[in-house]
Parts: C-alpha cells; structure tokens; sequence
C-alpha cells in the first residue's frame, strides 16, 4: 500500500493527513493560530506562524498514521496576499498582508488611474481590489520602511517549502491569485506592469511550475524533525480553494465546487473563454497552461458564524445555535444580515461595505439572527452564481459544497434552496488536504 501526506496552511489552522492511495484517511491532525487585526480592515500574520502550525499538524499525523512510510507530501495554502517579505538572507522583514486585509484602498485608486482597469484586465484577467497581493505589495513599498531590503516575497505555502527544501518556487495558481503582477495569457510575470508599478522583477520566484509537480525534496533538519525519510518528495501544491475544488473532482468545464471555511470561494473552471472583472481568474492546479480557475466568494463566511458566537452566544455551541434556528421558518421573519465585516471581493468588489443586522423586532431572538446570518452566506454564494451564469460560464445543476460549515445540515439545507441546485459534500470535511493528497500521489517530476 502507498501512502501520501496533503497539508493545507489555512488561515485559523493548518490541517495535515495521511491516506492511503485511494485516498481513504488514515489520519490527521491540526494546528490553530490566529491572525493579527491591529487595525481596522487590517489582518496579518507572521510566518513563523505557518511553519510551526504545519510542523505541528504534519509531526502529529505521521506518529498517529503508525509510522507508515509516506512517499510524498503536497502543501497547499491560504491566499497570501502580500506574500512573507524575505532579505537577503530569507529571513522575514515583517508579517504577510493576507487576502483578508484591506488596507491598500489608495493603492488601489492608484492603479485604476495610472494603468486603468481595462488595461489590467486585458493583460492579467482580473480587476483591481485592495483583496489582490499587488495592491498589498504596493502598500508595503508606500509604508514599509524596509522596502529596499526586501529580497523576495513567497506566499505561505512556497515560504514553507523552501524552509523545508530549501528551494525557491511557485506554482501557477499562487503566482496567477497575485493580480496585476502576472500576466494571464502568457502564464508569467508582467513585465510590463511591474515596471509602470515600480515593483522589482526580482522579488517574485523566477520558477513558476504546474501543482502536482515535485518542487523539491525534504531536507536533513526537518526529515527529522517531522519523522520522514529525508528527501521525500515534496509537491508544489496551490492556492487552498482551486485544491480543494480538485478535491472533489473538478477536472472539466461545467464542475463547480463551494468552499466554506473561514472565508467563502465558489470556483468552476474553464478554458479562458469566459473571462470578467466581476471574479479572480487564474491558472487551474490541473493542466494549468489549459485550464482557468475563475471564482467568487465571500470574504466572512465561517467568520460570521464564530463573530457570532464570541459575541453573542459564549456558552452555547454553534450545534446549539444551529437547533435554536432551525425552529425559525425561511426569511427569518424579517431579520437581514449584510454579511460586509472585513468589506467585500468578487463580484461586489467594495471594500467599504460593512456588515449591518436590519429586520429586529422585539419578538426577534437570538436564533432568528443566527439564521440570518446563515441566509447571508447562503445569498453571497447565488450572488456568485448568478454572476458566473451571465457571463454564459457553463455550469452543471450539482455542487458540491466542503469545507468545515458542511457540518451544518441547516446552512446546506439553505444553500439549496437558494441556488436551486443538487447539493453535495464530500466523505470528509477535510478538503484542500485531500486535493493536496492527489496531487502528491499524481505528482510529476520536473
């Protein structure tokens, strides 16, 4: 039997598993964090962070798989943002401005009159948002004062293989969730754009390699600190929500998959026919000089359902809550969430919106605002779809939904009513750790 590891980084824990090659678990851990608010629409993290989460995660795995040999691992992980700023001697200079921050608002209009919006569109597929690392990128040049020694930026996962490998890499979907900076048709960074932003070539991996291709192999210090053979194979892996949608099968045009953890990213793929500002576009982690990954999402999804607990319901459970709602009819008797609370990416693409909770009465009860909340994100995901179908991407009458809230028998019951679709989940809620585990098992060398 062959037995392969797939770790995610997420954004509030890094998730690790060991399984068989057919993909049957045999066992898994994780590691929690959190992530640094200093501000308002600020939200950072450091990436020592990430390496200690995903050593954690990793060790704990392998010793309760029973010591069975893996013969690779592939990581995946959260959107970066920024990516971890590196001197010259790959030490950090600071945190990564993750896909949650929101601080490059000027950055932002910066861009759409220096290069315009259609001129960015025409070169990278995507729009302009202070959610895109470039913008992020742009705000660390305006306001970092160790600008100048910045050597490279890597995003949390290509950070964490190059600790582990020693190797300097990217893969196409993390290199393509940047924005501005890549340029979509040719498949490689713009070097044109860079230099209208005056952002160095330099800082960005000049090897840019398809997800399930070997990036390196593990070194002597972590072989033994993660109780592996040394130089096992490690797979470049990807963007956690284009992982998690291969997943669950997505390989062709028409498959769409809706991730909900922390954050929300509903993606399908196609050939690059259907293209528009409203959604990220990037290479897909299969077939990626072929296939785009276009999807929406939500930037608070799981987010709002423990904002909700921490706040509101500290000794209940989100099972409790989620009994209390189901006794409350569709529509929450008037009771609307915005679900805005770090603004809002594609399709909105507002980072001004905030989240409001309208409809109260004095009849209304704390399970009638927790429905409510479920109904937002129920709604930002037929937004989403809504906006897929007008620009005529193909879509089949199945989704499959994974992530964590799929636990939530009440908010998948609501998700298909909204979008009116056959909804599916996965054996698991594990997800990107899975695709992470398909890749390494089809990994490719160079």
């Amino acid at each position: 039997m062959r037995y392969v590891a797939g770790i995610d980084i997420g954004t509030s824990s890094t998730k690790a598993v060991v399984t068989d090659e057919n993909l049957n678990i045999i066992s898994q851990a994780s590691a929690s964090y959190s992530v640094e608010m200093p501000k308002p629409m600020f939200a950072q993290q450091e990436a020592k962070v990430w390496l200690e989460g995903f050593v954690k995660a990793l060790r704990s795995a392998i010793e309760k798989s029973g010591a069975k040999k893996v013969e690779a691992l592939c990581i995946s992980g959260l959107y970066g943002g920024s990516g971890v700023p590196l001197d010259s001697n790959m030490n950090p200079l600071g945190p990564a401005l993750i896909w949650m921050d929101k601080r490059a608002v000027e950055e932002t209009e910066w861009v759409k009159k220096r290069i315009g919006v259609e001129k960015l569109f025409e070169i990278t597929g995507n729009y302009v948002d202070p959610y895109f690392g470039f913008t992020k990128i742009l705000w660390l040049k305006n306001h970092h004062g160790g600008w100048k020694k910045f050597n490279l930026l890597l995003s949390p996962k290509d950070y964490v293989i190059f600790k582990i490998t020693g190797k300097i890499v990217t893969d196409y979907s993390s290199a393509g969730n940047i924005g501005g900076v890549f340029d979509l048709k040719r498949r490689s960074w713009s070097e044109e754009l860079l230099k209208e932003m005056g952002i160095p070539y330099s800082l960005f991996p000049e090897d840019i390699i398809p997800s399930d291709t070997i990036a390196g192999r593990l070194n002597a210090q972590f072989s033994s600190v993660l109780g592996l053979k040394e130089g096992t194979p490690v797979v470049a892996g990807g963007i956690d929500a284009a992982v998690a949608t291969y997943a669950a099968g997505v390989e062709k045009s028409g498959e769409h998959v809706a991730m909900i953890g922390t954050s929300m990213c509903w993606g399908t793929i196609h050939d690059g026919r259907y293209l528009t500002p409203k959604m990220v576009n990037m290479p897909y982690v299969v077939k990626p000089l072929k296939n785009v990954y276009s999807f929406g999402g939500a930037t608070t999804a799981g987010a709002l359902l423990e904002w909700f607990k921490r706040e509101l319901a500290k000794n209940e459970t989100l099972e409790e809550l989620e009994e209390e709602a189901s006794t409350i009819p569709p529509g929450s008797e008037g009771v609307k969430v915005e679900p805005y609370f770090m603004g809002e990416r594609a399709p909105l693409w507002d980072p001004n919106l905030r989240g409001s909770i309208t409809g109260l009465t004095l009849s209304t009860t704390r399970a009638h605002i927790y429905r409510a909340f479920l109904e937002s994100i129920a709604n930002s995901l037929k937004m989403n779809v809504d906006t897929a179908k007008a620009t005529k991407i193909p879509l089949s009458n199945e989704m499959y939904v994974v992530g964590g809230v799929t636990k939530s028998k009440l908010l998948m019951k609501i998700i298909a009513q909204s979008v009116d679709m056959k909804i599916k989940t996965l054996p698991s809620s594990l997800d990107a750790p899975i695709g992470d585990a398909k890749l390494a098992l089809n990994r490719k060398e160079r």
